[in-house]
């Protein structure tokens, strides 16, 4: 399997995109003139001093060891499965093998943004900003999490700060994007094809859903999840830098026919959601322009 959408083909659609849109103009219900604070201040578990990033040995991110897993849903087995989960006529769940690669524990909170917008002094929507610096940064389209993405990694390559494992990553031709979804489906659900992240039963003390508002990344413990990864159900959508294909899915499809791609893949469901809306195979698609409260990401490390 081929490793989904080359960076460089990513960054010339979003840049596409972005010119599309400002030929257009604004929104004009959307607030986009909103600066960060040039402080943030102390988050604890992050450090202030590289760009608001978790204080891990690899600045938050987690490695996801190479093999199989178990895509897509059985709705013999799960009842809340949707036709979009289905892998294909005949069969309903496939097997993906995917080459070893990182996600972030965390999703990008609003700190991460705002050192992001300070560093570049660009701006973006004013509800934003509007949460506390540990919260995931929400409102946030598909190119602006792939402008971040790339900051981020250009920074991490240059600065002394970086610690010398990434380091050497990045080096070795790793590179920070946005995950796939068959990459952000592994992680979230391991290799034994449960439904939710901690097992195959919903359960509101793992993850923030059928509530009223994101809470602070990493809220809830969740001692169960294959890797160690916080908040993979509820608390925000996720974007992926999957276009929405219909399965079997097909890493070398993601990069065909982009220039007619109208909507996303999302992943994880959110703090709105239901039992149903956060399950580990569950899809959800968006424009690549929607800024919405539930909308947010996470990295990856890919090579």
């Amino acid at each position: 399997m081929k490793g989904g959408v080359p960076l460089a083909f990513l960054a010339i659609v979003a840049a596409v995109w972005i010119a599309l849109r400002l030929s257009q103009g604004p929104p004009t219900e959307l607030a986009m003139d909103a600066r960060p604070p040039t402080a943030t201040g102390n988050v604890e578990g992050f450090r202030a001093g590289a760009w608001f990033l978790p204080d891990e040995e690899l600045l938050g991110f987690v490695e996801i060891p190479a093999g199989p897993f178990v895509m897509g849903s059985d709705a013999s087995v799960d009842p809340d499965a949707f036709d979009i989960e289905r892998w294909s006529s005949t069969s309903a769940q496939g097997i993906v093998d995917l080459p070893a690669f990182y996600l972030a524990r965390y999703e990008v909170t609003v700190a991460q943004m705002s050192a992001f917008l300070v560093a570049t002094a660009g701006t973006i929507q004013s509800q934003a900003l509007q949460t506390p610096p540990d919260h995931p940064a929400a409102f946030v389209s598909w190119p602006d999490a792939l402008a971040y993405a790339g900051w981020i990694d250009a920074t991490l390559r240059e600065s002394s700060a970086t610690p010398p494992q990434l380091r050497a990553l990045l080096s070795d031709g790793w590179r920070i994007t946005l995950p796939t979804e068959a990459e952000w489906e592994k992680a979230a659900r391991g290799v034994d094809g449960r439904l939710y992240p901690w097992g195959s039963e919903p359960r509101q003390d793992r993850a923030n859903y059928s509530s009223r508002s994101a809470v602070p990344v990493g809220s809830y413990e969740c001692p169960e999840c294959p890797f160690g990864l916080a908040d993979m159900a509820g608390n925000v959508w996720e974007w992926t830098r999957s276009p929405d294909q219909p399965y079997p899915y097909d890493a070398t499809d993601d990069g065909e026919g982009l220039e007619a791609e109208a909507l996303w893949i999302m992943r994880g469901g959110s703090f709105r959601d239901g039992q149903s809306g956060v399950r580990a195979a569950m899809r959800g698609r968006a424009d690549p322009g929607a800024r919405r409260a539930f909308i947010g990401f996470r990295l990856a490390l890919v090579r």
